[in-house]
């Protein structure tokens, strides 16, 4: 049997992407990897206790991610890494 090769990461998803100002109010302005800033992302929702209580999959954003969010105070997992998107330079 031949051993399967280990998964080498998309490049594009390694390749630094530089947050704009309201993105960086949130994850810093240092350029990162996509992988990185969802990490980022994610431990500032959880830190500040946005995700919401009954329904998993909604954030409820504070100031900082709305700006991220164009103004939406709620938005759903999968429509957050969009709006996130919008936010890159």
């Amino acid at each position: 049997m031949a051993k399967k090769a280990a998964r080498k990461p998309n490049a594009a998803f390694m390749k630094p992407v530089t947050p704009n100002a309201k993105l960086a109010a949130v994850v810093g302005a240092a350029p990162l990897p996509r992988t990185e800033l969802t990490k980022k992302l994610w431990a500032y929702i959880k830190k500040h206790g946005l995700q919401d209580k009954k329904v998993r999959t909604q954030i409820n954003a504070d100031d900082a991610l709305k700006a991220v969010f164009g103004g939406k105070s709620k938005v759903s997992m999968f429509e957050m890494t969009k709006l996130v998107s919008n936010n890159l330079n």
